[in-house]
């Protein structure tokens, strides 16, 4: 991060443009053109966290040297020519502040600079408008600076989505809760972390979650999710009527079919006609899936009324028995770029009668198939809708690698380093088609 800022501050300041001067003392008379910086050298660059205030990019002991045109007037003789001047000794102090706008952006709410010259140097010497065109071309640096980071990176920062959609059914809010805390050691931002039915977006889950806490330090950037964030995830899906299917025909395993026949076989007899009917199973859950974070893993505990169906043709559905089932999956987390993902696999699986006792015991063998069937039908569907993941909000051009996953008792915490493809001048630039100069 601190190259990456250091190399940016260099463009940015490369990229000064100056107005033309002019100057008169006595009988001397000056016009300074074309001023640019030729070479800047940051030599000794920190990024810094600093609490109560924020980032601090610190520059000390650098140079910069710069060349100009001049056209001197004194009394009858008239010089133009280009000046080669440098500035050592080059000290350069920038502190941003971060805050939450409205919309829970994270935003630069202000930025203090201070930027001096000890010591100055010049081919062309023993004129007063050399040192003039240095301290001016100083001077230009904090408005820089205060541009780019005010306009520039606001806009950049203006791209992340803080509430997106997910797919055709549900969406997420990443915006943040609070401004951002730094510390010491850290920059730490609070997020909502919550999805939603895009058909239902104002009936979102309550958060009686606990709130994750990171202690470790090994990695660039560390991504804490509660159990709050997986249910209202599962919560949103529900909610938007996803967790319903309908087995029937080719979807029916034919020795599972066979199975259900001779299950209800004396039910299907007494309504005679129906004998030769096809079968169904609907599926539908009837309550939010609850999720669980220990450090041994994450689970999801699903509960659904699985209805046994036979349809005649032409005629309404004939429902022959209606059952619980209670499901349990072993939930893996991972995330890979800027996509967090989950992959579910069956763990625990019971069904029991809803008309009694005995029905229960007659569905003992029904145990195994249904669990196959689930397997097979039920959780790739599962895997499909988690497995193309939630996009982090993070800007284009940067991404995480050496991604690594620790689990604790109500949270997982994500550790990884950042990667970036793209520098932050282009960053913007792509993002927000913004020129790379600083008018």
């Amino acid at each position: 991060v601190k190259f990456e800022t250091q190399k940016f501050v260099e463009e940015e300041l490369s990229n000064i443009t100056m107005p033309e001067m002019k100057g008169k003392e006595g009988r001397f008379q000056y016009t300074i053109t074309d001023v640019k910086i030729t070479e800047l050298n940051l030599t000794h660059a920190d990024l810094q966290f600093i609490p109560d205030v924020g980032l601090l990019f610190d520059v000390q002991n650098s140079s910069i040297s710069l060349s100009f045109n001049r056209q001197i007037l004194y009394w009858f003789f008239y010089d133009t020519g280009n000046i080669n001047a440098s500035a050592e000794d080059v000290n350069i102090n920038t502190a941003l502040n971060l805050i939450r706008d409205d919309e829970g952006r994270l935003k630069i709410n202000n930025i203090s600079c201070d930027a001096k010259i000890n010591k100055m140097k010049a081919k062309f010497s023993g004129t007063a408008f050399t040192d003039r065109s240095v301290f001016l071309s100083v001077s230009q640096i904090c408005p820089a600076l205060n541009h780019a980071a005010l306009v520039h990176v606001n806009s950049m920062l203006e791209t992340i989505p803080v509430r997106s959609e997910v797919d055709q059914f549900i969406g997420i809010d990443y915006s943040l809760i609070d401004d951002p805390v730094v510390t010491s050691r850290s920059l730490d931002m609070h997020f909502r972390g919550m999805f939603f039915a895009l058909s239902h977006q104002n009936h979102t889950l309550v958060n009686y979650a606990v709130d994750p806490v990171i202690r470790e330090y090994d990695r660039m950037v560390y991504l804490a999710l509660s159990e709050f964030f997986f249910d209202s995830g599962m919560f949103a899906y529900y909610t938007a009527g996803i967790f319903q299917m309908d087995i029937v025909n080719e979807k029916m395993p034919k020795d599972l079919e066979m199975l259900l026949r001779t299950t209800y076989f004396g039910a299907i007899m007494m309504l005679v006609t129906l004998v030769d009917a096809p079968l169904s199973l609907q599926l539908a859950v009837n309550s939010p899936p609850k999720t669980s974070i220990k450090t041994s893993g994450a689970t999801v505990v699903m509960t659904a009324i699985v209805k046994v169906m036979v349809l005649p043709p032409g005629q309404p559905p004939v429902q022959l028995s209606s059952m619980t089932m209670e499901t349990k999956f072993n939930a893996k987390v991972s995330m890979k770029g800027k996509r967090l993902s989950v992959h579910a696999d069956l763990r625990r699986f019971k069904i029991f009668s809803n008309q009694s006792a005995l029905e229960s015991l007659a569905l003992i063998p029904l145990q195994a198939p249904l669990k196959t069937m689930l397997q097979i039908s039920v959780v790739p569907l599962i895997n499909n809708w988690t497995k193309r993941g939630v996009r982090i909000p993070l800007a284009d051009g940067m991404d995480f690698i050496e991604e690594v996953v620790e689990y604790h008792n109500g949270f997982i915490v994500i550790g990884a380093n950042l990667h970036f493809s793209k520098g932050l001048r282009e960053m913007i630039r792509i993002d927000k088609s913004l020129p790379l100069d600083n008018a």
